[in-house]
């Protein structure tokens, strides 16, 4: 066989990419190691009890800019204070950060608090909403629950709250008066 003939090419190095204004730069070290104690944690620790302050926050980059973050909870549970049956929901969280914004991993610790909380549906929800804004003090955030039925009633609680600007004063009475079990909610579907 004769041996195969190969060119030798010159390559040009890579031409540097356009920068954008917009471009992010990640986040430094300082900027998170005061906030977040939970995430990269070696081992978690799993409340057994309603535990609001296991929530954190972080600095929000873009405080000018007005994001709509959606947060899904699909194993919400909780139990009935009567008689400790176990309650099961989906949680749909909507908000518009200001400062801070909830992180996701101490936001499932939070939620996962609730399993042996024993309250009615419209008080996990308005608790869950409560809690969220005090931690971030948003522009608006809204928390909706879609309890599995008991007894044959399902139960579909809406709350939300707002610092009160015209902007989201409209917003927030919009959302309130076209509330319907199943609008706010998410076909789960495209989830997974």
């Amino acid at each position: 066989m004769k041996p195969l003939k190969t060119k030798s090419v010159k390559t040009q190095p890579p031409k540097p990419r356009a920068t954008s204004s917009h471009k992010s730069t990640g986040r430094a070290d300082q900027e998170l190691s005061p906030h977040l104690s939970h995430l990269g944690a070696a081992k978690t620790q799993y409340p057994d009890t309603y535990s609001p302050q296991v929530l954190e926050s972080f600095p929000n980059k873009h405080p000018s800019r007005l994001p709509w973050v959606s947060l899904v909870c699909t194993e919400f549970t909780s139990l009935c204070p009567l008689t400790g049956q176990p309650d099961f929901a989906k949680i749909f969280i909507n908000y518009i950060p200001k400062k801070k914004c909830v992180e996701s991993k101490a936001l499932k610790l939070y939620l996962f608090s609730f399993r042996n909380h024993g309250d009615f549906h419209e008080d996990c929800v308005q608790k869950i909403c409560d809690d969220l804004y005090d931690l971030m003090e948003p522009q608006y955030v809204e928390v909706i629950g879609e309890f599995t039925p008991r007894g044959g009633i399902a139960i579909f609680p809406f709350s939300q709250r707002h610092d009160g600007s015209t902007e989201v004063r409209v917003l927030a009475t919009t959302r309130k008066a076209n509330y319907s079990p199943g609008r706010y909610g998410m076909d789960l579907s495209r989830l997974y």
